[in-house]
């Protein structure tokens, strides 16, 4: 018999940057899903900021999964075309960081994509399905530009092309995503009009003729240049997700210009708006202030698991930072403190010793203290409104509260509300949350070190039978390089961890 996916009983809302109000989730194919997330511009380590917006569309992944879905999750890399303070002038970030650093640009590109994928793996964050560089897509941008400047919303100036914007909006609406209008923007900034290539300031380029100095180009039927950088997740997304998709996120950062600029080049180019929901995480702050490297109120991953840094008074497991931006909405402002963090890090034990504490409880004919069933449809509601992981946690601590009561023999709980308590419970905190029990992992981690070791010294033992000394002693002292201590006696041998 097969299982209804829970996607068929649940109604999922959510909130939709383009109409500023919740909606009813309607995917444009049943029960498949496509989403796309602006991913990192990998010039340096990965802000702790952008990984918050990580961390939440991975918990929106997650929960969309739970529910029974098949998605498709691209999440792009940006290598090339990023200029500068978002801009349409200066360098390429990654050019500029590779001609400081007297690197190759793929040297830059490869280093920090490393980096961002090991912080988001101790975040615990899944793998997207798909994640597309924009170098990779060369090609695809020149050709969606050719068809962008066939349609009349694009010209070539100086070997750069450009979007032209009026000529978008006579029957477009360009802002109809961050709320802003061009008329407004044209009369602020109409004295710098002459300053410039461009028709009018609002276009933006959809290719750049290279300067001589400019490491990163390639050839194109107007200049030897690099793409624009909104341009790579248009082409990208429509690639893997079709001309029209269901889901794009990113930071609220990217609502304008660069969300409003992919939405341009879609309907421009595809003649049909691009995405049905538009999803914005939002910032971080560090003890009620913006993040800045330029002031120094900032805090990177590492010197947050690391405890090296002036803001905090102890290192944070990535887990417990992880949930501790699971208790903020992710369209909130969630701000960073110590206080806060270790608030979080003893609910976080509490959650997971409540757990642990699930399978100790005796069962009873019936339950008292909570109706699991409606608990379980509560927690269900939470997500269902825009992804409230504030909400469900509450509902889950409504649990933690009731374990412990039982656990003293205070309430009493049958035999399938055991079942159903610890099944919901983990499903939502380890699969939707996406939360590690660290003591566990430890456990486990304990478990693998004892046996990799025993067999090493089984190995040992057979060298010393075979009396091949050479390999005996090598493998005593490469495990004493590491720390661990190999100690012989007429019993065996044991080891211990320095």
């Amino acid at each position: 018999m097969a299982i209804t996916p829970l996607y068929k009983t649940e109604e999922l809302k959510i909130y939709n940057s383009i109409s500023s109000q919740k909606e009813i989730f309607t995917p444009i194919t049943d029960g498949n899903i496509g989403m796309y997330v602006c991913g990192p511009t990998v010039y340096s380590n990965v802000h702790l900021g952008n990984c918050r917006t990580f961390i939440s569309f991975d918990m929106v992944f997650r929960y969309l999964k739970h529910l029974g879905y098949k998605v498709r999750y691209v999440r792009n890399i940006t290598d090339a075309g990023h200029l500068e303070n978002d801009a349409e002038e200066g360098e390429d970030k990654v050019a500029k960081k590779a001609r400081l650093e007297q690197l190759e640009p793929m040297e830059i590109v490869q280093r920090y994509t490393l980096d961002f994928h090991h912080v988001m793996s101790k975040f615990n964050a899944i793998a997207p399905s798909i994640e597309p560089t924009a170098t990779g897509h060369i090609v695809e941008q020149i050709e969606i530009i050719k068809t962008i400047i066939d349609n009349g919303y694009a010209y070539e100036s100086n070997g750069s092309v450009y979007f032209d914007v009026q000529k978008f909006n006579e029957t477009n609406n360009y802002g109809k995503l961050s709320g802003r209008n061009l008329e407004d923007m044209i009369a602020n900034t109409r004295e710098l009009s002459a300053q410039s290539d461009k028709k009018t300031p609002q276009d933006f380029a959809l290719w750049k003729k290279a300067e001589p100095q400019h490491i990163m180009r390639w050839p194109s039927p107007w200049s030897d240049g690099f793409p624009g950088w909104h341009l790579e997740c248009t082409v990208m997304s429509t690639k893997y997700l079709g001309e029209r998709f269901d889901i794009h996120g990113g930071g609220m950062d990217l609502k304008f210009p660069h969300h409003e600029c992919e939405i341009a080049q879609g309907e421009a180019a595809c003649g049909q708006t691009p995405v049905n929901y538009w999803m914005h995480a939002n910032m971080l702050t560090l003890n009620g202030k913006k993040m800045s490297k330029s002031t120094g109120n900032t805090i990177s991953p590492g010197e947050l698991f690391s405890g090296n840094n002036t803001f905090l008074d102890k290192p944070f497991d990535p887990s417990i930072v992880r949930f501790f931006m699971m208790q903020a909405h992710y369209r909130s402002i969630l701000d960073f403190s110590n206080d806060a963090l270790e608030a979080s890090e003893k609910g976080f034990y509490r959650l997971m010793d409540a757990i642990k504490t699930i399978e100790t409880l005796n069962p009873s004919p019936k339950t008292e203290g909570l109706n699991v069933s409606e608990w379980r449809k509560a927690c269900y509601e939470a997500m269902n409104d825009d992804f409230n992981s504030p909400i469900l946690i509450a509902k889950l601590f409504d649990a933690v509260k009731f374990i412990n009561t039982a656990k003293e023999d205070k309430a009493t709980i049958t035999k399938e509300d055991i079942e159903l308590l610890s099944h919901t419970i983990r499903g939502f905190v380890f699969d939707v949350l996406g939360l590690l029990n660290i003591n566990e992992a430890a456990t486990n981690s304990d478990d693998k070190l004892s046996g990799t070791v025993e067999l090493l010294i089984k190995l040992r033992a057979e060298a010393r039978a075979n009396k091949d000394f050479a390999t005996s002693d090598k493998i005593r002292d490469e495990l004493i390089a590491i720390g661990i201590q190999l100690k012989d006696s007429r019993e065996g041998t044991t080891f211990s961890v320095n």
